[in-house]
C-alpha cells in the first residue's frame, strides 16, 4: 500500500524510499541466471556512463506496487522527479569513493565546480572555519544530472487516438497511437543556462522548463547586492547544459477518424534518447505525459485563458513491421480462424469476402487480394526492384468503382484514400513548410508517404492535372520520392501500391474509338500498372436481373445476400491472415522461369502483330512475377508453383481481354479453353504460311494466353479424331 499522512495525501519520503527499494529489489527469474535484477544493472551501467537512459516498466511497478503504478500513471511528472532524484542517490552509492569518468567537457565542468566547492573553505557565525562538503544543493540537479527517466505504460492500457485524448488525461501518463507527417530535424535545447557576473565572477544557474525563457540580466550574488556593484551577467554556452529535442506531428489513422470530419493532429516533443526514432509516414505508439505548453511574455498576454497541448514523449514503438515478424500459426490464430484459413478454396473466399455486397467482379476483386498482399520487393546490390501490386479500374459510371476502393481502404491495415480533383502533386509527395519553433522549412509527407508499407487509393483518376499525375511515376516504379526544393533535397520512402478508378476519356466507354483514345492516359503510365480493367455496363438481361435482385435485397436487409456453403471473412481475420502472408517471401525455381521468359516472348510477338495492343513492355514480365509470388504468398508456401504461374497468367489475360469490348460482345455459344486453344492453332497455321506447326510452339503461345495444358490436349485430340489435322511423328500439326 502507498504511504499517506492523515489526510490522504502520499508521502512523498515514503514513497521515494518505495521507489529506491523497487529498483534495487525488483527481479525476474531466469531459468540459467536465476534472479536477474534489470533495474539495478541498469543503474551500474548509468554509473560508469554506459547507458544513458534508465526505461522503467510499469508493468514491473505494478507487480511490485499496484498503487505506485497507478500514482505514476496519475502524476507523473511528479513521480518522474521522484525516480530522478532516488537514481542521483543510488549512483552515488554505487560509485561510492570512485571518481564518475570524465568524457565529455560537460562531465569536466562537473568535476571542476564540486571539486572547487569541497575545497572552499568557509565561516561559521562563530568564526570557525568549515568545509562545504554539500555541495550538490547549490547547482540545479539537472545540470549535474547526466541520465534520463522514461516510463513505459502497461501493454493492458488502451492505446487512445488523438480525439480520445481530451482534458481529464492533463498530467498523466497515456499512449496515443497514430501516423508521423512531420518531423523536425534535432535541435539542441537549453535545460539548464549558466551565466558568469563579469564583475564578482559568481556563477548562476537558470533552469529552464518551457519553449522560452527571459534571460537574467543582474547577478544575485552575495558580493555584488552588498557592494552594489550592479554586476552584469554573461552566458557561457560550454558551461550550460543542453538536451536533443525533436518535435512530431501525430495525425490519426484513418479508421480513427469518424464519417464526415477531419482528421485531427498532435504535437509531440521528444527528448534525449527518444529523438530520431521514427520519420514521416510511419505509424507509431507514443507513450508520454499529456501536459499544456507553458508559456511566457506577450505570446500568453494574447493567448489569455487558452492555451496548447502537447504529449511530452516517454516510449517510442514503431508499428510499421510489426506484422512481419515470424510468429507461429498457433500463436497467431485460434482453432475456429484455423480451420476457416485451412480451406482448399481459401483463394476464392478471400476475393469473394472483398465487398461481398457488390455483385459480380470476381477477377477484380482478386486482383485487390493480391494487391493487398503484394509481392517480394528485390533490394539486392543495390538494385531495386519493387514487390508492390499496382491496379487500375477504368470503367463506365455506376459500376462500383469507388465501393471497392473504399472498401479496400478499410481493409488495409495501413491506406490513404484521395481523389483525382482534390489532390495535388505536392498534397500526393511531399510539402516544403516553415517550422513554426525554429523557423527552418522542414517536409511534410503527403498521401504516397503516409501510405508507406500499405495501400493508396487515388479515384477519379482521370480527373487530376497532368502535372500533378506525374509527381506519382516515379513513385509507381522507384517506390522514393525525390524532393529538390527550399534548399532541401532528400528521398523519402513511399513504397505503397496504388490502386486508381477512373472513367474512359468520354465518359463512358466509346467502341468506335481506339483503346489509346478510350483511356487517355500516357503509356509511361499504363505500363506502371501491373493490372488494367475495364468495366462496361452493358445491357444483359440474364446479368441485369441478377443484379437487380442483389442490389435490392442489399438495400432492404443492410448487408449481401446469404449464399450456400459461402460466408464472408470477417475483416479483423482478413488483416490477420494478410499480416501473416506478408511474412512470406516466395522465390521463382528456375524451370518456372524458363516458362515465364516464354510467355513474355509471345506476348511481345503478339503485341508486334496486333495493332491494337497497348502497353506491352519488359514491365509485363515482373508484373507476372509479382502476381505469381502474391499467390504463393496466400498458400504460405516459400516456392512459386506452375498453378501460381498460370493463374497470374490468367488474371492478365482477364485484364487483356476487357480492354477490347469487341471480344466480350454476348454470343449464342460461350467459347470454351479448347475452342479457344482451336483458334490460336488456326491462326499460327495462317501465319505460319500453311506449313506444319511445332506443337511446342503452340504450347507456348497457349501458355501466354492462360490456356491450361490439358485444354490443348484434348483440343489437338479432339480435331485429330474428327479430321480436322493430324499430329505426325515428330510432334508437328498438318492440316488436311
Amino acid at each position: 500500500m502507498s504511504a499517506k499522512t492523515g489526510d490522504g495525501i502520499a508521502d512523498m519520503a515514503a514513497e521515494s524510499q518505495k521507489i529506491k527499494d523497487f529498483l534495487l529489489t525488483h527481479h525476474n527469474e531466469d531459468e540459467e541466471a536465476g534472479k536477474v535484477f534489470p533495474y539495478s544493472q541498469q543503474i551500474s551501467r548509468l554509473a560508469d556512463r554506459e547507458q544513458v537512459a534508465l526505461y522503467v516498466d510499469l508493468e514491473d511497478v505494478h507487480e511490485f506496487d499496484a498503487e505506485l503504478a497507478e500514482n505514476v500513471q496519475q502524476n507523473s511528472r511528479r513521480y518522474l522527479q521522484l525516480f530522478s532524484e532516488a537514481t542521483d542517490q543510488l549512483i552515488e552509492s554505487a560509485l561510492g569513493d570512485r571518481a564518475p569518468p570524465v568524457l565529455d567537457a560537460h562531465d569536466a565542468f562537473i568535476f571542476q565546480r564540486v571539486y572547487m566547492e569541497k575545497t572552499q573553505r568557509t565561516q561559521n557565525a562563530d568564526g570557525q572555519v568549515v568545509e562545504n562538503n554539500d555541495v550538490r544543493k547549490k547547482y540545479p540537479p539537472q545540470l549535474l544530472r547526466r541520465h534520463e527517466v522514461y516510463f513505459k505504460t502497461r501493454a493492458s492500457d488502451k492505446v487512445l487516438s488523438v480525439r480520445e485524448i481530451t482534458a481529464p488525461q492533463v498530467g498523466k501518463l497515456v499512449t496515443l497511437g497514430g501516423i508521423v507527417i512531420r518531423a523536425t530535424e534535432v535541435k539542441p535545447m537549453g535545460s539548464v543556462i549558466t551565466y558568469t557576473c563579469d564583475t564578482c565572477g559568481c556563477e548562476t544557474y537558470q533552469p529552464v522548463s518551457g519553449p522560452s525563457f527571459m534571460p537574467a540580466v543582474n547577478c544575485p550574488s552575495r558580493d555584488c547586492v552588498e557592494s552594489k556593484a550592479n554586476g552584469r551577467l554573461q552566458m557561457q554556452v560550454r558551461g550550460s547544459k543542453f538536451v536533443k529535442y525533436q518535435e512530431l506531428k501525430i495525425q490519426e489513422l484513418s479508421e480513427q477518424v469518424p464519417v464526415g470530419s477531419i482528421p485531427r493532429t498532435m504535437t509531440v516533443n521528444v527528448f534525449g534518447e527518444n529523438t530520431r526514432h521514427c520519420a514521416p509516414g510511419d505509424q507509431v505508439r507514443i507513450s508520454g505525459v499529456f501536459v499544456p505548453l507553458l508559456r511566457s511574455g506577450f505570446r500568453q498576454m494574447a493567448g489569455g485563458l487558452v492555451t496548447d497541448v502537447y504529449l511530452e514523449a516517454h516510449h517510442i514503438e514503431n508499428v510499421n513491421n510489426g506484422g512481419e515478424s515470424a510468429v507461429d500459426l498457433e500463436e497467431e490464430f485460434t482453432e475456429d480462424e484455423i480451420k476457416i484459413i485451412s480451406q482448399d478454396d481459401l483463394y476464392e473466399k478471400l476475393a469473394n469476402s472483398i465487398a461481398p455486397e457488390i455483385y459480380g467482379h470476381t477477377n477484380i476483386k482478386k486482383a485487390l487480394l493480391l494487391a493487398l498482399v503484394g509481392g517480394v520487393d528485390k533490394n539486392a546490390d543495390g538494385m531495386k526492384i519493387r514487390g508492390s501490386i499496382n491496379v487500375l479500374l477504368m470503367g463506365d459510371p455506376g459500376v462500383a468503382k469507388s465501393q471497392l476502393l473504399t472498401y479496400v481502404d478499410r481493409l488495409a491495415v495501413r491506406s490513404q484514400y484521395t481523389t483525382g480533383r482534390g489532390s495535388s502533386g505536392v498534397g500526393l509527395t511531399a510539402a516544403v513548410l516553415k517550422d513554426p519553433v525554429t523557423g527552418e522549412m522542414t517536409l511534410e509527407g503527403g498521401a504516397l508517404v503516409l501510405a508507406d508499407r500499405g495501400i493508396c487509393c487515388i479515384d477519379e483518376f482521370d480527373k487530376m492535372m497532368d502535372s500533378d499525375r506525374t509527381a506519382i511515376h516515379e513513385v509507381m516504379e522507384q517506390q522514393t520520392i525525390s524532393v529538390a526544393k527550399a534548399g532541401i533535397m532528400t528521398t523519402l520512402n513511399a513504397r505503397v501500391a496504388i490502386i486508381a478508378a477512373a472513367n474512359p476519356a468520354f465518359g463512358r466507354y466509346n467502341p468506335k474509338r481506339s483503346i489509346e483514345e478510350n483511356v487517355h492516359l500516357p503509356a509511361a503510365l499504363l505500363s506502371r500498372f501491373d493490372l488494367l480493367f475495364l468495366i462496361q455496363d452493358k445491357p444483359d438481361r440474364e446479368a441485369d436481373k441478377k443484379l437487380a435482385e442483389h442490389i435490392t435485397y442489399v438495400h432492404r436487409e443492410g448487408h449481401e445476400p446469404e449464399k450456400e456453403g459461402f460466408e464472408p471473412i470477417n475483416m479483423t481475420l482478413f488483416r490477420k491472415y494478410i499480416a501473416v502472408c506478408k511474412r512470406k517471401n516466395p522465390v521463382v525455381d528456375h524451370k518456372l522461369s524458363q516458362k515465364l521468359v516464354e510467355m513474355y516472348v509471345e506476348l511481345r510477338k503478339e503485341a508486334r502483330n496486333n495493332s491494337d495492343s497497348i502497353f506491352t513492355s519488359p514491365r509485363i514480365l515482373l508484373g507476372a512475377i509479382r502476381l505469381a509470388t502474391g499467390l504463393a504468398r496466400l498458400r504460405l508456401s516459400d516456392n512459386v508453383n506452375l498453378n501460381d504461374i498460370e493463374e497470374a497468367l490468367r488474371l492478365m489475360e482477364a485484364a487483356k481481354i476487357s480492354l477490347r469490348p469487341e471480344r466480350n460482345a454476348p454470343t449464342h455459344r460461350i467459347q470454351t479453353p479448347m475452342d479457344q486453344a482451336f483458334a490460336i492453332i488456326r491462326d499460327l497455321y495462317v501465319s505460319g504460311g500453311e506449313e506444319p506447326l511445332p506443337v511446342a510452339s503452340i504450347m507456348v503461345r497457349c501458355a501466354a494466353k492462360a490456356i491450361p495444358e490439358d485444354a490443348v490436349n484434348s483440343c489437338l485430340q479432339t480435331y485429330q479424331d474428327n479430321g480436322v489435322f493430324l499430329v505426325d511423328q515428330q510432334r508437328r500439326v498438318i492440316f488436311a
